[in-house]
């Protein structure tokens, strides 16, 4: 069976690995992209109807391509995104093969390089690009049993309202995901519950200013002040209906009902944390923070950005606020449907390489792993807040390229 030899096989066809074609073609570094579906697939399926991209259309792109025919500070719903990837792929002559599935991953023996089972055979690659994204593997919390009288469904797995069973539905988790999909089902006439845990509230936009814009004026996308970060916060920011800032109390008043975090299962009965009020004013304080500093920054500066007064007002707390609920039985207040909006994990189960930690997680250096030649692309945090972003994974891609770049010249070199 003839083995196909390529310097660097990129696995993946999402926004990483259009990036990363793109970089390593700028460098004349012979590659293939391989995916096992579509290009940007998971925009595409496995992301329901109505979703559209979390910035305006002049930030979530490549710098090289504008997207035609959407006005800058719209929020391009997902089907444009992929038409736009797809697009991109064209305009690079990327050299991307579509319905092959990369099954594994081996270094050679005694030689340079990888072995790369996939579904329509092997390949041989002295680099290989990991660009799969943080969107892998849907996760939740085993806390209802499957056996229960209710469904149990994953955001990545909704579509739309039509799609559920009559009746109410919870949503667990309160991110970008759940706030969006909450609001979604009751403007449908569901009965919508909306468990809210830790998260991130910032403004969608102030004084003028889409929040993508914020965070690179305030050098937020860098992350260049320290500040103490806690892990699996959801980000509670979202396009949707032209962009909005997401408002608990907003939702609450147009008939979502909040509870805590969601606990435990016992006879049909879920149980919420106490802590609801707690993670409300936890997000206040991070939306006031962005507003504070954008204060400061337009005065330091003297930019005649219009003053947004109402930006500072919150709605009166809801009775569900003020006099939380800890408890229901899903029978009785017809709920049929639980949403989880709870994220994503790891899936590198294809990457059999020294290239993790003791935990299993990618061991990198803004996506140089720890294993000579393989690289990772595309995940939160892989530099800086910005790597899991159409705006940053383009600028990562450039970094590991250009030491993909260097290896090779390494390997080439020959003593005169």
């Amino acid at each position: 069976m003839t083995v196909e030899r390529i310097n660097t096989l990129v696995v993946g066809a999402g926004q990483a690995g259009i990036a990363m074609s793109e970089h390593l073609s700028l460098m004349n570094i012979p590659h293939i992209v391989l995916e096992r579906a579509r290009i940007a697939e998971r925009w595409r399926s496995e992301r329901w109807d109505s979703l559209v991209a979390n910035g305006p259309a002049w930030h979530d792109r490549f710098p090289t391509l504008a997207f035609e025919g959407v006005s800058p500070d719209a929020f391009p719903p997902k089907e444009r995104m992929a038409d736009y990837f797809e697009t991109y792929a064209e305009m690079l002559k990327a050299p991307v093969r579509t319905g092959i599935e990369v099954q594994r991953v081996e270094r050679l023996t005694g030689r340079r390089g990888f072995r790369v089972e996939t579904s329509e055979g092997e390949y041989e690659a002295d680099n290989v690009v990991a660009a799969t994204g943080p969107f892998q593997k849907p996760t939740f919390p085993r806390i209802i049993p499957a056996t229960a009288d209710v469904q149990q469904l994953h955001s990545s797995a909704y579509k739309n309202p039509e799609q559920l069973p009559d009746g109410g539905v919870l949503v667990v988790g309160a991110g970008a995901s759940g706030s969006q999909i909450a609001e979604e089902l009751r403007q449908a006439g569901r009965r919508v519950y909306l468990s809210v845990g830790e998260h991130y509230r910032p403004p969608r936009a102030y004084r003028g200013r889409d929040y993508c814009w914020w965070l690179g004026a305030l050098g937020l996308w860098d992350e260049v002040r320290i500040r103490p970060k806690k892990a699996h916060v959801a980000f509670a920011v979202s396009g949707y209906e032209g962009g909005r800032t997401v408002d608990f109390r907003r939702l609450a008043h147009a008939g979502i009902t909040l509870v805590g975090l969601t606990r435990a299962w016992e006879a049909g009965r879920l149980r919420f944390d106490e802590g609801l009020a707690e993670n409300i004013a936890q997000g206040d304080q991070a939306y006031f923070d962005v507003l504070r500093e954008a204060d400061a920054y337009i005065a330091q500066n003297g930019l005649d950005f219009p003053p947004e007064p109402e930006a500072w007002e919150l709605l009166p707390d809801p009775d569900c606020l003020t006099s939380p609920i800890l408890e229901i039985d899903l029978k009785a207040e017809g709920i049929t449907t639980v949403l989880w909006a709870t994220g994503f994990q790891f899936d590198f189960s294809w990457l059999q390489v020294n290239a993790f930690d003791d935990a299993g997680l990618p061991f990198h250096k803004r996506g140089i792993s720890a294993e000579s030649g393989i690289y990772f692309l595309g995940l939160p945090n892989l530099v800086n807040r910005a790597s899991s972003f159409i705006y940053g994974v383009w600028h990562d891609a450039k970094y590991v390229a250009d030491h993909i770049a260097l290896q090779n010249a390494y390997m080439a070199y020959e003593r005169a």
